[in-house]
This record gives C-alpha cells, sequence and structure tokens, in this order.
C-alpha cells in the first residue's frame, strides 16, 4: 500500500569524479613511524586480509544505479574544491598545514586505521567543495533540493583530527558556508548515520545558531559519543540533540524519534536551511541497525515537509557512510525519489506481510474441520 504522492519538485545530485582519488590500499608503501607500526600490528592480528572499507566502489554503485535506473525529476552538476578559508572554517589552520603536508603521499592518520593515498588531499577538498556547491544551489534557488555524492565521508572529523575515514567534515564546512556567505542564520543538521557525528557535535556545541540532531547506535559503538545527556554548552546548550540507539533499531524507532523529538526541535529552532548527513549503514545490510529502503524514504519525507514548513524547501543531503554496496546505492535511490515527488511508503513491520500471508495458507491445515 502507497502512502501519498508528493508534489513533483527538482533534485540534483552534485558528484565530482575527483573524489574517486582517495583509494588508500592497506598493501601500499605508507610514511615510516610509530603510527605505521601499530596500525600493522592491529591489521597482522585479524583473521582474514583487511581492505580498506571506505573504498571508490561506493560511489561507483550509487553512480552506476542512477543511471540504469532513472529517476523523473533528478538532474545531476558536477562539483569543486573548497577552499582554505572555507574549510578554516570549521578546522584550525594547524591541522590544514597537516593535512595539506601529506598531499600526494599515503599515510595513517589513526589507529581507527584513516588512511590517506596520493590523491587524497584533492578529494576530501572536492568533497567538501561539491557539498557547498549542492548548497549554495538550493539558496540561490536553481533547484529545490540537492543530494551531495561525495566521500571520504566527513562527520568523524574534528576540528584538529582526522578520525574515522574522515579527513574534513563535509557538512560543518557547507553549513558555516551558508552562515558566512550565504545569508543562512540558523543551519540545522539532521545525522542519521549509524555512528554517532562526533567531529559535526564537536564543531557547534557551544553554536547557538546550529542545531544538531544526531541519530545514532549507543555506545559502546563506534565512536563511543553521543549520550542523550549531551546537549551542548554556554549559548549552544539544547541545540545539540542526541537520540542514542541500540543495535537493531529499526524504522518504526526512527520514524518516532523523527516524529516527536526532531519535528518539535525544528519548528522550535526554525532553521534557515536543513543539511542531512546521510548515511546509509542504518540499513540492516551493514549489520549495525535494522532501517529499510522505505525508512529512509519515510524520514526523508518529514524532512522535506520540515524544509518547507521553515525554509522554502531548502534541503541539502551529504553523502556519509554506508559499505553494502547494494545498501547504499538503494539507500541514495530511495531518498532521491522522495526528494524528487515520488510516492512515499507506508512503514511496515518487517516480515509481517508475509506472516500474516503464511497463516492464512496453513491456517485450516492444523485443524479436525473436514468440511470444503
Amino acid at each position: 500500500m502507497e502512502g501519498r504522492v508528493a508534489e513533483k519538485t527538482l533534485v540534483t545530485v552534485f558528484y565530482d569524479e575527483r573524489v574517486l582519488n582517495h583509494f588508500p590500499d592497506v598493501n601500499a608503501a605508507f610514511l615510516p613511524g610509530r603510527l605505521d607500526k601499530r596500525v600493522r600490528t592491529i591489521l597482522a592480528g585479524l583473521n582474514v586480509q583487511w581492505k580498506y572499507p571506505e573504498h571508490p566502489g561506493r560511489l561507483a554503485a550509487i553512480m552506476d544505479l542512477l543511471k540504469r535506473e532513472p529517476i523523473p525529476g533528478v538532474a545531476f552538476a558536477g562539483g569543486k574544491t573548497a577552499t582554505r578559508e572555507q574549510l578554516a572554517r570549521v578546522h584550525t589552520l594547524s591541522y590544514l598545514e597537516d593535512i595539506f603536508s601529506l598531499r600526494d603521499k599515503s599515510a595513517w592518520l589513526d589507529v581507527d586505521t584513516t588512511a590517506v593515498s596520493p590523491g587524497s588531499i584533492e578529494a576530501a577538498e572536492v568533497a567538501a567543495g561539491t557539498a557547498i556547491a549542492a548548497v549554495e544551489a538550493v539558496v540561490a534557488g536553481k533547484t529545490d533540493s540537492a543530494f551531495a555524492v561525495v566521500r571520504p565521508p566527513g562527520h568523524h572529523a574534528e576540528p584538529v583530527r582526522a578520525r574515522g575515514f574522515c579527513l574534513f567534515n563535509n557538512v560543518a564546512v557547507a553549513a558555516a558556508h551558508a552562515q558566512a556567505v550565504l545569508g543562512c542564520e540558523r543551519v540545522l543538521i539532521l545525522d542519521w548515520d549509524a555512528h554517532h557525528g562526533n567531529g559535526t557535535q564537536d564543531i557547534f556545541w557551544a553554536d547557538p545558531d546550529v542545531m544538531f540532531i544526531d541519530l545514532h547506535r549507543a555506545a559502546p559503538f563506534y565512536p563511543g559519543s553521543g549520550a542523550l545527556q549531551d546537549v551542548g554548552a554556554g549559548l549552544g546548550e539544547g541545540t545539540t540533540v542526541n537520540i542514542p540507539l541500540p543495535g537493531g533499531a529499526g524504522d518504526v524507532a526512527y520514524f518516532r524519534a523523527l516524529q516527536e523529538i526532531v519535528v518539535p526541535a525544528a519548528d522550535y529552532f526554525k532553521p534557515d536551511l536543513i543539511l542531512v548527513s546521510a548515511g546509509f549503514d542504518a540499513h540492516w545490510y551493514d549489520l549495525a541497525m535494522n532501517v529499510s529502503y522505505e525508512g529512509f524514504a519515510a524520514m526523508t519525507s518529514v524532512v522535506q515537509t520540515l524544509a518547507r514548513r521553515h525554509c522554502d524547501g531548502r534541503l541539502v543531503c551529504v553523502l556519509e557512510g554506508g559499505y553494502n554496496t547494494e545498501s547504499l546505492s538503494h539507500g541514495v535511490q530511495s531518498v532521491l525519489k522522495v526528494l524528487a515527488g515520488g510516492s512515499v511508503p507506508d512503514l511496515k513491520v518487517c516480515g509481517m506481510e508475509e506472516v500474516e500471508r503464511a497463516i492464512e495458507f496453513h491456517r485450516s491445515a492444523f485443524t479436525d474441520d473436514d468440511t470444503d
């Protein structure tokens, strides 16, 4: 049974092939040092060959599906490179200098096995710049909404530290640009990646003009942050909203959280722009949570309604995690269909339809009634 049919709109996918140049190979020669030795020790202790999970094939799968199954109302545009000034709004100059010094090199950055390859710094600059390009297009009215298909992801990147496969915090860079240049006074960031966006939280921890709402699998799941009681500090107290969930939480829990927490929070905050840190590792194929494609679609509908209510529909999704290429690509597709005005499916409890059908099929099999 299908839900309501939305108004037809234009959504633009922003994508730049230069983001594929980030391709750490664990078998490559890395810079010498203690960190390299520690990481090598960790990898050597694994029972299977470890490959870098955040690889170019993730985006190739997304773009391939969108080309094979085009969605009416979805257009495509290229990205651009973020400038040092744009990155410096959320990262310290010393951190940027350290990262830029690794251009054209291979190196481990932490024991989370965050790494760079010779093309990684350019890819990270383009990822952040492409998020900015998507925001600029939406604010200028060139498209109703946008989706930045980028990598490396960004929400774990802190002001002074790369973490969790993330170098620059793409969504934070885009939010800061919207405030500094595009006249957006209040920005709401919703992060539905299965992992907590610790970097985005740190960047806007004391900022009253950015509301950060994060649904994630609770600690000790990586990165272990995002407690319910973490609500920001100083002038920003109350603009950080954490919604930690148990492993296996699915559509019903996520949708209820949006309806009962995100909607009233957005109505109170009244944003000029809504950004979504759109990770798809909450899908059950990634073995962290239990969200379906219909769940992602339903959440998109809620956020799209909030954007129309408060900020003339200005809504931008920025890709974060999602490491199973099938669920990642189809998850992105489900979001784009709703953004482009497709029907919004009703949420169902997984397997219930099949159980009801089986009950009906077997209903008379175990009775003594032999009548026709």
